[in-house]
């Protein structure tokens, strides 16, 4: 065996790998599988090419584990190495050059950037998790001999002729103690599923242990009943290598579509709709995006998009390759012209990114924009699915919120379907859009402004209240409120009878015993309402803000809300005339209190406090009205 130095300038070199990369250890499997499948996939090029035999046995990797002699193997059946070829891409540690790789991105390793798998570590990552490794490798060349390379983790390494009898390569781990959890079948299945699951060559793993086991108990059957040999089951590949997103569009199924994410995203429930994404120039890229169904709106914040290059898992949700708001769907996006050699903040600036960004942002607004116009029934059934992922992507997006403006959608207190348009041109005022988040506790106000031929949408999510905001940033004046911001506005109507609206509202002051509470009479449409509270609009909004980012005892509405005693209801117009009368103090005190909850109830939910005094007080004026009859 020669000896030799690998070429690099730190002997230092896989204690700084083990340490930098130590919180990503089980990409080591990804990289050494991954270079399996390069050496199969150069050499059907060869055979494709005619300058390379047909391969007699079947393509594949095998990862096998012997975990009593703490060893990991992964065999391929490659084009395999000359002695040449290791030392040229095994001893200049190839991974776009040692030195220059340290000196340029040393501070984002200090800083603790996690940069593995952009970076293209590949076979020195098998360091990582074993003290030392051996290389044992047959070139396809004619005449070739077998080679083996040994090194403990340090510069020196050991080569000579090997043993291989078959072209490819075996790399074998002899696992230190730092990776003792690797040596686990259960764990590394796990793994291959992650990073391996749709690479293109079957991959294959072995228990050295449970082969043997089988084999023995195989035995045994065969000397128990030696006429009838016992059938044996061939092993199966753990990876899938023809995803479904290689295929063309109009080549799939909906069946093959929804099965498809129910394997890769282990979701019982079948996605509402999905995205083939595929090109070619400027730049390749392949995917398939899916809308999942929720069950309530804070599912939406688990999507989950999986990054591949070449079949080869990158990572989940990788923010600065796909656009953030993406990010809630579910899907699988293949890049084979995604830089990985750079680090992951160069590629928030770089042009490829920006332009794959572009071009799938394009292409899920074009599919909801064909939705809307082609099956407008079937895009109103999925929108409270898909409302949260359009609202996030148009706040975050504003090149998808241009593209997608006119197919957003509202619901209004019917449960009918409009766009903003359409809501305009039924409204008595189009500059104005009302609403309501609550419909039962603001049923009140629901009936009086339909009682009044106004239409109200229903916005009831935490989402809705920044995109309330959005839309009047971007809607040329259009202004939201909600329905109990301005009552008079809409529910004004004619003086019955002429009240001293003065001593009305001071009659209140002094019964509710409230200094800060803003009290107006106007004379309403309808008889029936004796009081309502208005809240006005920016003042709400500020209070939902500030509950939003949990600071609701911070932000007092109470002082911002205004009691609307309707002149025109009966009840309210006895109290004036309870006010003279020295008796019915008591009565006039509780028909106030009265008239102030049944607003407040219609307007927000009662504290504890107020609930239990309007019960008893409720029960009190029952019986004031039993002992008058």
């Amino acid at each position: 065996m020669q000896k030799g130095n690998l070429s690099i300038n730190s002997e230092n070199i896989f204690p700084i790998i083990k340490k930098w990369l130590y919180s990503d250890t089980d990409i080591f499997l990804r990289e050494l599988v991954s270079n399996g499948c390069d050496a199969i996939a150069k050499y059907k090029k060869l055979v494709s090419m005619g300058e390379a035999e047909e391969s007699n046995s079947p393509y594949k990797v095998t990862v096998r584990l012997d975990e009593k002699n703490s060893l990991i193997e992964i065999e391929d059946n490659g084009i395999g190495m000359t002695e040449d070829e290791v030392k040229e891409y095994i001893t200049q540690i190839a991974f776009s050059g040692a030195t220059d790789f340290i000196s340029k991105y040393q501070d984002q390793f200090e800083n603790g950037n996690d940069i593995i798998g952009h970076f293209g570590l590949g076979f020195y990552s098998a360091f990582m998790v074993a003290d030392k490794v051996e290389i044992d490798t047959l070139s396809y060349k004619k005449d070739a001999k077998a080679v083996k390379w040994v090194c403990d983790g340090g510069i020196e390494y050991e080569i000579g002729e090997g043993k291989k009898p078959t072209r490819g390569t075996i790399i074998t781990l002899h696992v230190g103690e730092e990776g003792k959890e690797f040596l686990n079948s259960w764990k590394l299945k796990e793994i291959l599923a992650k990073y391996c699951y749709f690479m293109p060559t079957e991959i294959y793993f072995e228990d050295v242990e449970e082969v043997k086991k089988a084999e023995e108990e195989r035995a045994k059957k065969l000397a128990e009943n030696p006429d009838t040999a016992p059938v044996e089951e061939a092993p199966k590949p753990v990876n899938d290598t023809t995803p479904l997103w290689l295929k063309k569009p109009s080549e799939c199924t909906d069946e093959e579509y929804i099965s498809f994410y129910h394997k890769v995203f282990t979701d019982f429930n079948d996605p509402l709709f999905w995205i083939h994404l595929s090109m070619d120039y400027p730049f390749r890229l392949k995917g398939i995006l899916y809308f999942p169904k929720l069950k309530h709106e804070l599912d939406s914040v688990e999507g989950q998009v999986k990054l591949y290059n070449n079949q080869v898992f990158i990572a989940d949700n990788l923010k600065e390759v796909i656009p953030e708001f993406l990010l809630l769907l579910k899907g699988t996006i293949d890049c084979p012209d995604l830089p990985l050699n750079v680090s992951r903040s160069f590629l928030q600036n770089d042009g490829y990114v920006t332009k794959m960004s572009k071009y799938i942002t394009k292409k899920v607004a074009d599919k909801l924009n064909s939705m809307f116009k082609k099956d407008r029934k079937q895009y109103e059934s999925f929108w409270n699915d898909i409302s949260p992922f359009i609202k996030y992507g148009c706040m975050r997006e504003h090149d998808f919120y241009d593209k997608v403006k006119d197919s957003l959608l509202f619901v209004n207190t019917d449960g009918e379907y409009e766009t903003l348009d359409e809501y305009k041109a039924k409204a008595k005022d189009s500059s104005k859009v009302f609403y309501v988040n609550d419909k039962q506790q603001q049923a009140q106000y629901i009936k009086l402004f339909k009682d009044n031929g106004v239409e109200a949408v229903v916005l009831d999510t935490r989402l809705d209240v920044p995109y309330v905001g959005f839309l009047e940033a971007n809607c040329g004046g259009t202004k939201f409120a909600r329905i109990d911001s301005d009552v008079s506005e809409i529910l004004k109507g004619e003086e019955s009878v002429k009240l001293d609206t003065t001593a009305l509202e001071e009659l209140f002051k002094a019964n509710l015993e409230n200094d800060n509470i803003k009290i107006k009479v106007e004379a309403l449409k309808s008889e029936d309402v004796s009081g309502m509270i208005e809240l006005d609009e920016q003042a709400r909004r500020m209070q939902e803000m500030s509950k939003m980012y949990g600071m609701e005892n911070s932000f007092d509405s109470t002082k911002d809300e205004t009691l609307v005693l309707n002149s025109n209801n009966k009840v309210v117009q006895l109290l004036l005339d309870l006010k003279n009368d020295s008796n019915k103090g008591e009565e006039t005190k509780m028909l106030c209190k009265q008239i102030y909850d049944l607003a407040i109830m219609s307007h927000k939910p009662l504290s504890m406090e107020a609930m239990t005094a309007f019960v008893a007080r409720s029960n009190k004026i029952m019986e004031l009205l039993a002992e008058s009859k």
